[in-house]
Formats: C-alpha cells, structure tokens, sequence
C-alpha cells in the first residue's frame, strides 16, 4: 500500500502552523518493516527538541487516528532540516537571500551546471547568484560572469551552504 504523502503533508501542515512552525519537508523512506516517515519542520529562530516532540505526538495521533500510513509499521522521525537545509520554494530563496547557496540546475547555464555563491536577490520567477563569493575550487571557469541569473524552472535542487 503506497502511502498519500499529500495527506500526510496536509496533516503536517495543519499541525506545524498550531505551533507555529514551517513544514519544510516530508518524504517516506525505506519498504517493508523498515519504513521511515520523515518530516522537517523550521522556524526563524530556529527548532528545538521540544517542537519536534510537541509535532511528533500530534501528528503521530492524527496519522494513526485517520490510518493515513496504512500497512503496518513505520517511524515517525521529525527533525529540523540542517544547517545546510534544502532550498524548494520560491519563498525559501527570498527568506535566505545573503546566504550562501550551492546549486544544482536542469539545464546549463553558461555551460554550467553547478554553481555556488551567495544569493543576492530573489524576484520574478529568479534568483541572482554572486559567484565571486564561492569557493575557489567552485568556481567555474574564468569566461562565467562575476554574478548569474537563473530561473526557478531551471534549478534541479538547492541547499544552504552552512557558514562557520
């Protein structure tokens, strides 16, 4: 029996907001006896071991109550997403702009594919990239512009780059 992640999400969602939070992400790992439901949740100041216990009981009672993971067993892990937490919607890209960003795109954009740097601006449908701020052993090749506009459509996946 597959598993109606919409649903799950839904109920994650509903439950996240009470409490203030944000559903980052939920995804279902694993088959059989060893199914793992995993749900990131975030917030400005960030999480702590209380929000995840608080959701995890409550989504745990509401997802057994409606039988929304049928087909036996699983474990319900609810974390924060990380240090180096992925990037999805437009609304992640505008909430970190100044962070550093490493990304990954569909297609190639000046013959890249893979790019790092802090993310300048965030609007309309882009995002501006400051290659100068990456790493120098991410840095593309001498002809890439000092800074790159890439269309959301276009990215394959993104993650925050931690800073220390």
């Amino acid at each position: 029996m597959t598993v109606d992640l919409e649903h799950v999400r839904a109920i994650a969602e509903r439950v996240a907001a009470s409490f203030g939070l944000e559903l980052v992400e939920v995804e279902m790992r694993g088959g059989g006896k060893s199914r793992m439901l995993r749900i990131f949740i975030d917030k400005p100041e960030g999480v702590t071991h209380d929000d995840c216990a608080n959701l995890s009981r409550e989504v745990s009672t509401i997802l057994d109550v409606e039988d929304a993971v049928p087909g036996g067993s699983y474990v319900l892990e609810v974390s924060s997403p990380g240090l180096d937490r992925k990037l999805f919607r437009p609304g992640d890209f505008a909430r970190f702009q100044g962070r550093r960003v490493k990304l990954v795109t569909k297609d190639p954009v000046n013959g890249n594919r893979h790019f790092e740097g802090r993310l300048e601006h965030c609007q309309a449908g882009r995002i501006t990239l400051d290659l100068a701020a990456a790493r120098r052993k991410f840095r593309p090749h001498p002809a890439m512009p000092e800074k790159l506009e890439i269309d959301f459509a276009n990215i394959e996946k993104a993650n925050l780059v931690p800073e220390i």
